[in-house]
């Protein structure tokens, strides 16, 4: 699932314009391959999903 937004946001930032536009999907873009990183971390067990305090 997280993938497919993934490609989504790819497909609409290749598409799009107009600067700020640009700037929000980067944005968008860049918070969904790092809750990707964390989600595959936390399968594979390299990372605990608990907070360190």
């Amino acid at each position: 699932m997280i993938e497919q937004h993934i490609e989504e946001l790819r497909a609409e930032l290749n598409a799009c314009f107009e600067p700020s536009e640009r700037c929000q999907i980067e944005t968008e873009l860049e918070i969904a391959q790092a809750e990707l990183i964390v989600m595959l971390a936390e399968q594979d067990g390299s990372t605990d999903a608990e907070p360190p305090f």
